[in-house]
């Protein structure tokens, strides 16, 4: 089965900068895939990258078996839609709809007048006058009017209040039952991921923290609270993500792909939301103490014209 993204060993750099470094990471298709992690991280940097956007500096990547950006065929099977969700102000609704079909082979009129319809929007309405969820809800239309095989959000809900993310979210959800679209979507709010997501990859100083399917991850870590104990205390087969301590008790959040053996604690699974920030809080630690290794942190789970051609494509 082919992958929807594979990436080995994947790095790039802007100029002594690193924003992603040895990145490896192989998705099934099929997912809607939550991307997470702080300010720059490398989230950006890794869309732009499948999107066909850069080029890395080192080590590969390819999604749905090819390249990104490698001609036309490609550039049709992947939709992509930036952060600030680019629209051309002086061009109305209707005309972003012909510019869509223009450009892109398998574009289906039926499906974006159907969604500006749902939408409520005007098809004459000049695109600089609507409203910030409107507008990216026709760059939305645009990506998702193309018929990619997979879409690429980077943080398209960032700048929306609550009711215009949800119903972004809901739209979007709508046209991945539709078509069977896979989907990579970057957020900070994590809260709207969880609603949508069943794949997670956490990325903290560019390089990938965790990855897998959500259902998996999830019923593999446990935060335990016991008694004080160092860490190396514990059962075998325990990995230790991060502990800390009192002067009587000690919480250690741990993997395991076993049930947790008896013992003096209290477990409880964690949510997504404390999951992500355990795993960041966890890089922060081992990027302020580099000589703490791996495996005490869990770091290495994861084994203008411009615009308009986001738009396009």
């Amino acid at each position: 089965m082919t992958a929807l993204l594979e990436a080995h060993a994947l790095g790039m750099r802007y100029g002594r900068r690193r924003a992603l470094t040895d990145c490896t990471l192989n998705i099934p298709p099929g997912h809607v895939v939550g991307l997470v992690g702080p300010n720059g991280a490398g989230k950006s940097t890794l869309l732009k990258l499948a999107s066909g956007f850069l080029s890395p500096t080192s080590g590969t990547i390819s999604v749905l078996g090819n390249t990104p950006g490698s001609g036309t065929g490609q550039l049709a099977r992947v939709g992509f839609l930036a952060q600030d969700a680019p629209v051309y102000p002086s061009l109305s609704i209707a005309d972003h709809l012909r510019l869509g079909a223009r450009l892109n082979p398998r574009w289906d009129q039926g499906f974006a007048e159907r969604r500006i319809a749902q939408l409520q929007l005007d098809p004459t309405q000049k695109a600089g006058k609507l409203s910030g969820g409107q507008r990216a809800q026709l760059a939305l239309t645009v990506a998702a009017g193309k018929r990619p095989e997979v879409l690429l959000l980077d943080e398209p809900v960032a700048s929306l209040d609550p009711l215009a993310r949800r119903g972004f979210l809901n739209h979007l959800m709508e046209s991945v039952v539709e078509d069977g679209t896979s989907v990579v979507l970057s957020s900070h709010l994590i809260s709207d991921l969880e609603r949508v997501c069943d794949y997670l990859i956490v990325l903290v100083s560019s390089r990938v923290r965790l990855a897998g399917e959500v259902d998996e991850i999830t019923a593999t870590h446990h935060r335990m609270v016991c008694t004080r104990r160092d860490p190396g205390a514990l059962p075998a087969g325990l990995e230790v993500v991060s502990a800390t301590h009192t002067d009587r008790q000690s919480t250690f959040v741990v993997r395991s792909d076993a049930p947790l053996p008896a013992g003096d604690w209290a477990a409880e699974r964690l949510s997504m939301e404390d999951l992500v920030l355990t795993y960041m809080e966890a890089a922060d630690s081992a990027a302020a103490e580099p000589a703490t290794s791996a495996t005490s942190t869990g770091s290495a789970a994861g084994a203008g014209s411009t615009e308009g051609a986001e738009v396009a494509r």
